[in-house]
């Protein structure tokens, strides 16, 4: 059983939360979300909002609360596989009141299906608030090129004003 190792990222001002499903053995190296190089997400969000691609986790972390955005996972604990979501069993959700309650959260999305099942499953019943599946960024979404990802992700920016 692993538990999540990373702190949600947001702060008054967040406007959107992206939520994961769960970090990949990368990002819980790293401690931060979207750890892996081969993961899009970084160059996704940076092009959606015209910026350099963070690199160092305080750029990231700045990034972030600068454009009004939460970063957490669904999953709080689990038994996974490596970095497959996929072979995640035995889920436990965070729980997200505390990210809710401190900001206006406009919409809630999440960064592919894995997300999404999970979400819905466990997490949607006690928000009371439905997601938004994006395209995942994960290196593994192959049939998604940058360009369409970028395209796609374009809307959690009329969300966050």
């Amino acid at each position: 059983m692993l538990i999540h190792p990373i702190a949600p990222v947001y702060d008054k001002k967040s406007k959107i939360l992206i939520l994961g499903s769960f970090p990949s053995v990368k990002s819980r190296e790293s401690n931060f979300f979207y750890g892996h190089p081969q993961n899009r997400f970084w160059k996704v969000v940076a092009a959606v909002f015209e910026e350099a691609t963070p690199e160092s986790v305080e750029e990231k972390r700045a990034f972030l609360l600068r454009n009004h955005i939460a970063v957490w996972d669904v999953i709080r604990s689990c038994d996974i596989e490596g970095s497959s979501d996929s072979s995640i069993r035995n889920v436990t959700a965070n729980d997200l009141s505390e990210i809710l309650k401190a900001a206006d959260i406009r919409e809630i999305y999440v960064n592919g299906k894995a997300a999404l099942k999970y979400y819905k499953k466990y997490t949607e019943g006690a928000t009371g608030r439905p997601a938004v599946c994006l395209p995942s960024t994960s290196p593994a979404n192959a049939a998604w090129n940058m360009e369409r990802l970028i395209g796609e992700w374009k809307q959690i920016r009329s969300d966050r004003q």
